[in-house]
């Protein structure tokens, strides 16, 4: 066993980042293999138009922003690079509500003994509110609806990792542009701007007023001696001389090349996906770890992700102004749906592409006199008419079945390869998203809305999430899990997961605090030796 590095950390996103930061400030020698790249604003895809897509397989030619897994009836969306799945979420950082630990959950873990963990957390993001000047179209329609149908005490701002200035001024019909932004250094030696409402949230804040991962946890990491290496996806691991060996490929020049790397201890945080796809090749494919639980891949959850459109004859919403979430209606004690079917909605926004593809373009006026006059009519047009001005995408997440499971499926035509899968059952968590429709359609028209069946979910059955949990489990015993409350590996010594693979069910709301909090307390019980 070298001892160049005293733990490996698959993984940079919510859990990773964390468990990199604590233990390096603990002095420990922290390597992070990240499969994604390190980017930079001038490298992200909404403004050179390309590099969109992550894709394991393809990972040396393909390896941008995002990664999209077509399941049956299930699309799972991820984010690759140094900062994992901060660089894609809408910002909101929100606390488990305490029902959800009293099933399922080792006794261990409960609302009271994470809170202190979800504070640490919050500090570290540096939450704050939309500043009430600054309310979007969109939050005050979110919360008019829930006044009109007598849930006004349901509503709330939502806590958001983001940089305000609450002193700009927001026109919506003429919003801020970037120059309108305040760069200032962040406590952790980071300069980041302030928000200027560019709706860029998930494909990459320009002036970085989002507080991603690489600008705080990863940073303290990176002061603290921890080394980072971007573009290395890990493929299989393996005991090795009294601890870990893992095995990656290094993309280099459009070449993966094989390597590996070894340590004492072994934390593994790819995500819902990442950490699943590992253990069950490992344990399945290298036979590399025969004693993990044959719960593994089970309890699987979208976490009740579900988008139902919008559109108002005589408002206009400004979707793509904005942070791209800032308001959630809060039904998860179940009272609002017939049927005690339990969920958070949520306002929706998009960024304007085709406006940042122009705006990009016209930074550096191309030559020819006619492409130059076509961009600038565009953008005029575009700044004059923004395209769907009058949407309002109503967002929801919810308390599904929670019973999807991971394997390793033979490919059709090349069978001695093997590739994830996932069996979601559907039928069991339809009543959720029904619900959900209904209450999205409710309000809709309390606010003088027409909302449109989403045919993916109405025709199709089939849903996205951007919010994937469970897959290696929280448990007691390994029969009901694949990690104990600490995220330690049943049947493995120094092996941990720590990320949204771990969470046991669904909990209604977004995930990334809840992840980041079990990884604080899980560092912190590595250190105590508890």
């Amino acid at each position: 066993m070298a001892d160049r590095f005293d733990v490996i950390i698959v993984g940079s996103g919510f859990g990773g980042s964390v468990a990199a930061c604590r233990l390096a400030e603990q002095g420990q020698r922290v390597l992070v293999l990240e499969r994604g790249r390190r980017w930079e604003p001038k490298d992200y895809p909404s403004s050179t138009g390309k590099d969109w897509v992550y894709d394991n397989e393809e990972a040396a030619e393909l390896n941008g922003w995002f990664e999209v897994r077509l399941f049956p009836k299930m699309y799972v969306v991820a984010g690759a690079g140094v900062g994992g799945g901060s660089l894609v979420y809408a910002n909101v950082s929100l606390e488990a509500p305490a029902f959800v630990f009293e099933h399922g959950w080792p006794p261990e873990i409960t609302l009271a003994e994470l809170k202190p963990y979800y504070d640490r957390v919050g500090r570290m993001l540096d939450l704050q509110e939309v500043p009430i000047h600054q309310q979007t179209p969109r939050f005050k329609l979110v919360r008019e609806g829930a006044e009109a149908l007598g849930y006004g005490d349901h509503f709330s701002a939502a806590p958001l990792a983001i940089n305000f200035d609450p002193d700009l001024k927001v026109d919506f019909a003429n919003p801020p542009t970037e120059k309108d932004t305040i760069y200032r250094e962040n406590r952790f030696g980071k300069v980041q701007g302030t928000c200027v409402f560019l709706a860029n949230c998930d494909v990459g804040c320009n002036v970085q007023a989002k507080n991603t991962l690489d600008l705080n946890y990863l940073a303290v990491a990176e002061r603290h001696g921890a080394e980072i290496r971007p573009l290395h996806l890990v493929r299989w691991l393996e005991p090795a001389g009294g601890g870990w060996r893992v095995h990656f490929d290094r993309i280099e020049e459009g070449r993966c090349i094989a390597g590996s790397e070894c340590a004492p201890r072994l934390i593994l945080a790819a995500g819902s996906l990442g950490s699943s796809e590992l253990l069950l090749r490992s344990r399945d494919q290298y036979r590399s770890l025969p004693r993990l639980s044959d719960f593994l891949g089970r309890d699987w959850s979208a976490n009740g992700d579900f988008l139902t459109p919008a559109f108002y004859a005589d408002r206009k919403l400004y979707p793509s102004v904005g942070p791209t979430i800032s308001a959630t209606l809060d039904l998860l004690d179940g009272e609002a749906d017939p049927q005690g079917e339990r969920f958070t909605v949520e306002d929706g926004g998009l960024p304007d592409l085709l406006e940042d593809w122009v705006r990009e373009r016209l930074r550096k006026p191309p030559k020819d006199r006619f492409v130059r006059k076509l961009l600038c009519d565009l953008a005029e047009h575009l700044a004059h008419e923004p395209p769907f001005e009058r949407l309002m995408p109503w967002f929801a997440n919810g308390i599904d079945a929670s019973n999807g499971r991971f394997f390793l499926g033979r490919r059709i035509f090349w069978p001695w390869q093997r590739k994830l899968c996932l069996d979601w059952p559907w039928r069991d968590s339809a009543p959720l998203f029904n619900a959900i429709l209904a209450m999205h359609k409710r309000l809709s028209d309390a606010t003088g809305g027409h909302a449109v069946d989403p045919i993916g979910w109405t025709v199709f059955h089939t849903l996205i999430t951007p919010h994937p949990l469970g897959g290696c489990s929280l448990g007691v015993t390994p029969d009901h899990g694949v990690v104990d409350h600490r995220g330690r590996v049943f049947g493995y010594e120094n092996l941990f997961v720590l990320d949204g693979s771990i969470i046991p069910a669904a909990i209604g709301r977004n995930p990334s605090r809840t992840i980041a909090a079990l990884a604080e307390r899980a560092v912190e019980l590595m250190k105590e030796g508890d």
